[in-house]
Formats: C-alpha cells, structure tokens, sequence
C-alpha cells in the first residue's frame, strides 16, 4: 500500500502553507505599512481579530511597531531582529522580508507585462 506525502489527516491536499499566519501578516505589513487590518487580513486569508492579534504579538515581540497618522495605524518593521526558531536563530528577518514583500514588477527575474517599443 501506498502512501502519499501530500495528503493531510484530513484527506485534503495542499492544506498547509510554508509561512504561518504571523509569517503572512509580517510579510503584509512590510509590503504595506498604511495598509488596514480589513486589508492585512484578506492578503493573509485570517480574520480581523486573528490579524488584530498577531499584530499585537509582532508589536510586543519587537517586530513591528504602530504609530497613529490621523485616523490610520501605520506600521515599522524592525529588519534586524533574529527569526525566533532556535534553527534560524543567527539569521536576520530583514532580508526575508525583503524577497517576499517586494512587487511582482518589482522583481529581477518577473516577465515585463508589456514590452517596450523597439526603437
């Protein structure tokens, strides 16, 4: 008999993402730090109060920090902390954060979405 790797107990397949939901949540911030917790929320596929949490535990972990402008947070990340896994300890959250929040546009290797006229 056998057994496939990529099905849960549940039975479902690709239940399961690489990032946890604080790991998503970071990652949504640092691509947009004005965005709302409505916004946060729906890019990491979380409700509100699970997001409102997280970026409570960002803020007192020293992750992120909340400033109020008018009647919107905008949001910091600290690049330089450690990742807090004891196997990823020695590395710096900065530069992952960086890859992962960066535009599709932005990105060396994305394809151009429309070329430019030759000249």
């Amino acid at each position: 008999m056998s057994y496939h790797r990529d099905v849960t107990r549940t039975g479902k397949r690709d239940a399961w993402t690489l990032l946890t939901s604080h790991g998503h949540v970071l990652v949504e911030i640092a691509r947009n730090p004005q965005a709302r917790i409505r916004e946060l929320s729906a890019a990491a596929g979380i409700t509100e109060r699970a997001t409102a949490a997280i970026i409570a535990d960002l803020e007192a972990a020293g992750y992120v920090t909340r400033n109020k402008v008018g009647r919107r947070n905008h949001y910091g990340v600290n690049l330089d902390l450690p990742f807090r896994h004891a196997a990823q300890r020695d590395l710096r959250v900065g530069p992952f954060l960086e890859l992962l929040a960066e535009q599709p546009e932005e990105r060396p290797d994305a394809e151009p979405t429309e070329s430019a006229p030759d000249v």
